[in-house]
């Protein structure tokens, strides 16, 4: 009888055991995922800027070509709320400089589960315009 009840105990003290561990595990998980997809969408800002500035320092172009390529970068990752600004080259400065920024909150996978979301994560990109008069 007495063998029974430390089986019982060991059982329930398992349980208990359990219930305190899994919420950590869990936060870890979901912190892992979390900065995964953030780093994803950073790089994924980086192309989107290199590629509008590659864009700009083309003769002829415009800002709405530059605007599309960035919109057709960024469309496979569900980022549509985002912000660009542009810096267009002056025969003083013949770089072309593309910003692409968007809210952590329209991109975060879990919400404000990890505290304040009111970040911006965003990219920088800059190229030299050839043939500036």
């Amino acid at each position: 009888m007495k063998q029974w009840m430390g089986t019982k105990r060991r059982r329930g003290a398992a349980a208990v055991e359990m219930a305190l561990v899994t919420p950590l595990l869990l936060t870890m998980l979901f912190g892992i995922i979390e900065y995964g997809w953030v780093f994803s969408v950073r790089q994924t800002l980086t192309h989107a800027a290199r590629e509008g500035a590659r864009v700009a320092v083309l003769q002829g172009t415009d800002e709405d070509d530059i605007t599309d390529r960035i919109d057709a970068v960024l469309a496979p990752y569900g980022i549509t709320s985002h912000t660009i600004t542009m810096e267009h080259a002056t025969t003083d400065d013949p770089t072309e400089t593309v910003r692409v920024q968007v809210p952590y909150a329209d991109i975060t996978l879990i919400g404000e589960y990890f505290g304040n979301t009111t970040q911006t994560l965003g990219a920088v990109a800059s190229m030299r315009k050839e043939g500036v008069d």
